[in-house]
């Protein structure tokens, strides 16, 4: 029986990446395609040589024409320094990119996923989170160009379920870290190892009374192979993060502690539309999908830490070109 050939949008970035490396296990024929703006081809260098893998330079606002089984539509940057850098980019990558892999699945049949996000709730007035939630979203924000254009792209996805039936997937992704994050991308993990490792002040935004739950990636992975095999009468969408809720200066304190860093704290002001509390409702992925997160964000920051010494250690500035 032929290996199930399977495309990852975005499958140099961090998640992807970890991904396609599940899958290569598991006996896929695994194509990545990535433009490289926030993905990292590093990343999958070290794939190139495996029988099963391949690469493409391609941005997904174009369509893409190649004869595929599932897809992982990953695409799009999640970290706001990138996805605020060229927020027009990032809403076409949302849209269009969205409409290109839905009219690829469409012609070649396939099945196919969508990395959509917690974003999708904005900042919520319901805790924790659930998925008949519809959010409170700002639409003319700084952060909408990433938080509408996932909710758009859901939008797509089960509209091309209703019109053409789809076997379509979509996962709203909660706050992940885990190795392989770009230690220049702002996210609040990176950020506070990278400034303690460095001993540098560890940023807080307000008083760090906002809450994150925090998923290690291995956790996640395995989450969105089990959502990808469901029958085709289980689309979601369904919440993919771990419940466990955590101050953001919990977090500071932690990370100071597993580095042994004695970095100060500096408070600064919170950013528009950041939001106060973040926690999802994982009951449907528990009943569905047989899921739930077993990394304890102690037992993932001492991975991850790991990682980001061994990089210091290897390179001093951060090299996207690396060897992998």
């Amino acid at each position: 029986m032929p290996a199930t050939r399977t495309m990852i949008t975005g499958g140099a970035g961090f998640i992807g990446s970890h991904l396609a490396r599940r899958l290569l296990e598991l006996g896929h024929e695994v194509l990545v395609v990535d433009n490289f703006y926030s993905g990292v081809r590093a990343n999958v260098r070290d794939l190139l040589s495996h029988p099963r893998f391949e690469l493409i330079r391609h941005d997904v606002t174009f369509p893409l024409y190649v004869e595929i089984d599932e897809i992982y539509h990953l695409a799009c940057p999640a970290s706001p320094i990138y996805y605020q850098r060229d927020p027009v980019q990032t809403t076409k990558t949302s849209v269009h990119g969205s409409i290109n892999a839905l009219g690829l699945a469409k012609r070649t049949h396939a099945r196919i996923l969508l990395a959509s996000t917690s974003e999708v709730y904005g900042d919520p007035t319901v805790h924790p989170q659930r998925e008949e939630y519809w959010g409170n979203v700002n639409p003319i924000g700084i952060r909408s160009c990433y938080d509408e254009g996932k909710r758009c792209a859901e939008t797509l996805f089960f509209d091309y379920r209703r019109q053409h039936g789809l076997d379509i997937k979509v996962a709203r992704i909660f706050n992940t870290y885990g190795p392989t994050m770009r230690p220049d991308d702002g996210r609040v993990v990176s950020n506070f190892i990278v400034q303690a490792l460095r001993d540098e002040p560890i940023t807080i935004y307000g008083a760090g009374e906002q809450t994150r739950s925090f998923c290690y990636v291995d956790d996640l992975v395995d989450a969105l192979v089990r959502l990808m095999a469901m029958p085709a009468d289980f689309s979601g969408p369904v919440n993919l993060g771990n419940p466990a809720e955590f101050t953001i200066l919990e977090l500071a304190n932690l990370v100071l502690e597993l580095t042994g860093s004695s970095a100060p704290l500096e408070h600064r002001d919170l950013p528009q539309d950041d939001p106060v509390r973040r926690r999802p409702d994982i009951s449907l992925a528990e009943a569905a999908l047989g899921w739930r997160p077993t990394t304890e964000l102690r037992e993932g920051l001492r991975e991850t830490i790991d990682y980001f010494r061994d990089l210091a250690a290897a390179s001093a500035p951060f090299d996207p070109e690396r060897p992998g």
